[in-house]
C-alpha cells in the first residue's frame, strides 16, 4: 500500500468537503461530517448494531463478575464462602452462555442484510461490524504537540476535534459506497496519526478498545496496529453487507455482488498478511483464513447464477458447463466447511454459519447432478457433425469415465443417456435429501423460510424428473453416477483493498512537512538568528523545499558568525512561518531585506548536524556523492513519502526499521545543480 499523498495547505486539502450528515456528538457542538455516516437511521440493521453492542456491554460486565468469582474461589478457604460463590459462579456461566447463544443467534440473522427483492435467492453470510469505545484524543494530543513539537497545544484544538469527529462517524458508516469511502478516509488519516504522535520507543498513553465481531469478547491496545486492523476489518465486513444486499435476480446485481465480496476476501487477506499477534479471534490468523475462503465461496456461488443468467440456451454443451460450475461450487464450500470445523476456528465460528455453509455444499453437489441428468435426458442425441465436440467435453465431464458402454454409443443412443441420466438424478435427490436434513438440525436455519424454499423447490425438480424418466418396464438396478469434474468459467480474484482511491490530506499539516516534523524525528530548541547582508551576501548556500535547508555555510561569512550552521532548516523568516514554502519563496523573502537585516528562526534535527572539519567535509563529500545531489531533493515530500513501504505503516508486532543516520548533514563542498549560493 502507498501512503496518502502528503500535500501543502494550499495543495487541494479536504477542507470544503467536510460537510455532511450531523454527528451524534456534533449537534451539540455544531460541527458536521460528510455523507457515510448514518448514526441515526433506525433500520433493521442499525437496531441490531444496538443490540449488539449491549449484548458486548454484558459480556464485559459478567466476564468481569466470573474473574472476581474465581479469584475469591481460590483466595478463601470456608467452605460456606465456597459453596456460595460456586453458586454464583454457576450463575454467571448460565448468563454468559444466554449472552454468546443471543449474540450468535445476531450474528446469524443474515435476512437483515439481505436485499429487499421478491425474487428467491439463496441467502448470502455477511459480516457484522466490530464495535468500538468512543475515544477522547484531545489532552494526550495537546501534550504531545507541546512537548514534542514545542507548539501551543490549545491551538490545534480544532484539528484534534476533527478527527474525533472522523472516528466518531466512521462507527456507524452507511452500508454504501459512501460508508466504504468513510471507513477508507479514516484509514489514510491513521497514517498520518501515526507518523506525527506515534515514536517508535514511547507510547501516547491512550487505548483503543475494540470488541470481537462474532464472540462480543472486548480488547484494547495501546498499538495503533490495532485500529488500523480493526478499521479494515470493518472495510472488509461493509462489502460482505453490501455484497448481501444486492439482487442476485440480475446481472447488474450480480457483477456488484461478485465485486463486494472480491473486495471483501482482499481486505482479509490483506489483513491476514500485514498483521499479526491480533488480540481478537476475530482478527487471527485462523479466523481470516477461513473468512477469506467464505467469500471466495460466496463469489463462486454468484458465477454459477450468473451462468444461470446468461445461459438462457438448453443445448447440450450449456448445461454439461451449469453442471460443473455446480460442482465447483460445492469443491469450495466443502473447502470452507473444513476450514470452519478445524480447531481453532470450530468454538468461535457459529453453529448456524457452519450449518449453512454444508448445507451449501450439499445443495450445489446434488445440483451439479441435477443438471447433469438434464443434459443427458432432455437434449437430443448427438448428431454425426455435433459428435465430436460433445466427446471433447464429455471426456472432461467426469472425474472418472462411466462404466457402460463405449463415449459414442452412450451420447448417440437415447436409452444410454436416460440410464446415466437416471443414476446422476438418484444421486441428486440424495443429495437434495441430505442438505435438507443437515438444514434441519440447525434451530437458526429452521427460522430461515427463504432457504428452506430453495431447497424444497430443488428437490421437488429432481424428483419431478426422476418420475418422468423412470419407466416401469425398468428392471436395471440405477448404478452409481460418476462425480463430476469441478470446473468455472470466471476463477474468483482476491480484490486488495485501493487505499489510493480516497485521497486525504494531512489534518495537522501545520505542524510541517512529515519530512521534518513527524514523532520519529528530534530537533533542537528552535533559534532566533538576526543576519545582515555582507558584500558577497549571506554567506551560506540553501537547498530544497518545505522546509528549506541550509547545505553550507562559509567559513568566516556573516551566516557563520550569525551562528547558522549547515544542516539547519528555515521555518520562519521575518516572521513568516516557512515550512511549507517553496525554496524561491524563501529566497525572495531573503532578498527584499534592507539594511536592517533579517531575522530568521531555525531548527536542527538532532545526529544530523554538518561536518566541522575539512578532512570530514572531504569523507562526507566522498560518502554522499556528487551525483545524488544533483539527481535529488534530499526532502522532497513526495519522494520520501512514497519509498516508505506497507510494512512500516502495518507492523502489528513488528518494528519498523529507521535508520540509525541521518542524511540532512551535506557538506558544503559538494554543491548540486538544485542549491544556490546566497
Amino acid at each position: 500500500m502507498m501512503p496518502p499523498e502528503e500535500e501543502s495547505p494550499d495543495g487541494g486539502g479536504t477542507g470544503d468537503k467536510d460537510s455532511g450528515l450531523v454527528l451524534l456528538q456534533a449537534l451539540k457542538s455544531g460541527s458536521t461530517r460528510k455523507q457515510g455516516c448514518d448514526p441515526f437511521a433506525q433500520t433493521q440493521r442499525s437496531k441490531l448494531q444496538h443490540r449488539r453492542a449491549r449484548i458486548n456491554q454484558q459480556i464485559n460486565k459478567e466476564m468481569r463478575m466470573r474473574a472476581g468469582a474465581e479469584n475469591l474461589f481460590r483466595a478463601t478457604s470456608n467452605h460456606k464462602v465456597k459453596e456460595t460463590v460456586a453458586l454464583e459462579l454457576s450463575y454467571v456461566n448460565s448468563n454468559l452462555q444466554l449472552l454468546k447463544e443471543e449474540l450468535e443467534e445476531l450474528n446469524s440473522s443474515v435476512d437483515v442484510y439481505q436485499n429487499d427483492s421478491e425474487s428467491i435467492s439463496v441467502p448470502m453470510i455477511p459480516l457484522g461490524l466490530k464495535e468500538t469505545k468512543e475515544l477522547d484524543l484531545l489532552a494526550a494530543l495537546k501534550d504531545f504537540i507541546s512537548e514534542h513539537y514545542g507548539e501551543e497545544g490549545i491551538l490545534f484544538e480544532k484539528e484534534i476535534k476533527e478527527f474525533m469527529e472522523l472516528r466518531q462517524a466512521m462507527r456507524t458508516p452507511s452500508r454504501n459506497e459512501a460508508g466504504l469511502e468513510l471507513l477508507m478516509e479514516y484509514y489514510n488519516q491513521l497514517y498520518f496519526l501515526d507518523s506525527r504522535f506515534f515514536p517508535p520507543n514511547k507510547s501516547l498513553g491512550v487505548f483503543f478498545h475494540w470488541y470481537d465481531s462474532l464472540t462480543g469478547v472486548p480488547s484494547h491496545q495501546r498499538a495503533l496496529a490495532f485500529e488500523k486492523g480493526s478499521v479494515l476489518f470493518n472495510i472488509g465486513a461493509l462489502h460482505t453487507q453490501i455484497g448481501a444486499r444486492q439482487d442476485r435476480a440480475s446481472l447488474p446485481g450480480l457483477n456488484q455482488a461478485i465485486d463486494a465480496f472480491q473486495k471483501a476476501a482482499g481486505a482479509f487477506n490483506y489483513l491476514k498478511e500485514n498483521f499479526s499477534n491480533a488480540p481478537s479471534l476475530d482478527m487471527s490468523s485462523a479466523s481470516l483464513n477461513m473468512l477469506v475462503r467464505l467469500m471466495v465461496a460466496q463469489v463462486q456461488e454468484c458465477v454459477f447464477e450468473k451462468m444461470t443468467l446468461l445461459r438462457a440456451q438448453h443445448d447440450f454443451l450449456s448445461r454439461l458447463q451449469l453442471a460443473q460450475e455446480a460442482a465447483r461450487v460445492e469443491d469450495v464450500y466443502s473447502l470452507v466447511h473444513q476450514t470452519m470445523t478445524q480447531a481453532h476456528v470450530k468454538d468461535y465460528v457459529p453453529f448456524s454459519w457452519a450449518t449453512m455453509v454444508h448445507v451449501k455444499s450439499e445443495h450445489f453437489k446434488a445440483l451439479s447432478h441435477y443438471f447433469a441428468a438434464i443434459a443427458l435426458c432432455d437434449c437430443p442425441a448427438a448428431s454425426d457433425a455435433e459428435l465430436p465436440e460433445q466427446e471433447k467435453a464429455f471426456i472432461q465431464f467426469h472425474v472418472t469415465m462411466p462404466n457402460g458402454p463405449s463415449l459414442c454409443v452412450l451420447l448417440q443412443d437415447p436409452e444410454e443417456r436416460r440410464k446415466l441420466g437416471k443414476a446422476h438424478l438418484k444421486k441428486a435427490i440424495m443429495k437434495h435429501e441430505e442438505a435438507m436434513r443437515i438444514h434441519g438440525l440447525c434451530k437458526i436455519l429452521r427460522k430461515m423460510d427463504i432457504l428452506q424454499e430453495v431447497l424444497s423447490f430443488a428437490h421437488k425438480r429432481s424428483l419431478s424428473k426422476y418420475s418422468e424418466i423412470d419407466h416401469e418396464e425398468d428392471f436395471f438396478e440405477t448404478g452409481d453416477a460418476p462425480e463430476i469434474h469441478p470446473k468455472t468459467h470466471q476463477k474468483p480474484e482476491i480484490k486488495p483493498p485501493n487505499f489510493s482511491q480516497v485521497k486525504v490530506t494531512d489534518l495537522f499539516h501545520r505542524l510541517g512537512p512529515l519530512s521534518v516534523f513527524s514523532a520519529k524525528n528530534k530537533w533542537y530548541p528552535a533559534r532566533r538568528v538576526h543576519l545582515r547582508r555582507g558584500e558577497n551576501g549571506f554567506g551560506f548556500t540553501l537547498r530544497g523545499d518545505s522546509p528549506v535547508l541550509i547545505a553550507g555555510v562559509i567559513p568566516g561569512g556573516c551566516a557563520a558568525e550569525a551562528g547558522l550552521k549547515e544542516g539547519d532548516y528555515i521555518i520562519s523568516v521575518n516572521g513568516k512561518d516557512c515550512k511549507w514554502s517553496k525554496h524561491a519563496e524563501v529566497v525572495q523573502l531573503l532578498k527584499s531585506t534592507g539594511e536592517e537585516g533579517v531575522e530568521i528562526i531555525v531548527i536542527t534535527l538532532q545526529g544530523s548536524e554538518g561536518p566541522k572539519t575539512q578532512a570530514d567535509r572531504k569523507a562526507a563529500a566522498m560518502s554522499s556523492g556528487s551525483g545524488a545531489l544533483k539527481s535529488n531533493k534530499e526532502n522532497n515530500r513526495k519522494s520520501l513519502m512514497n519509498s516508505k513501504s506497507a510494512s512500516t505503516l502495518l507492523g502489528w508486532s513488528k518494528k519498523s526499521k529507521r535508520s540509525k543516520k541521518s542524511t540532512y548533514g551535506v557538506p558544503f563542498t559538494a554543491v548540486g545543480d538544485n542549491e544556490v549560493m546566497y
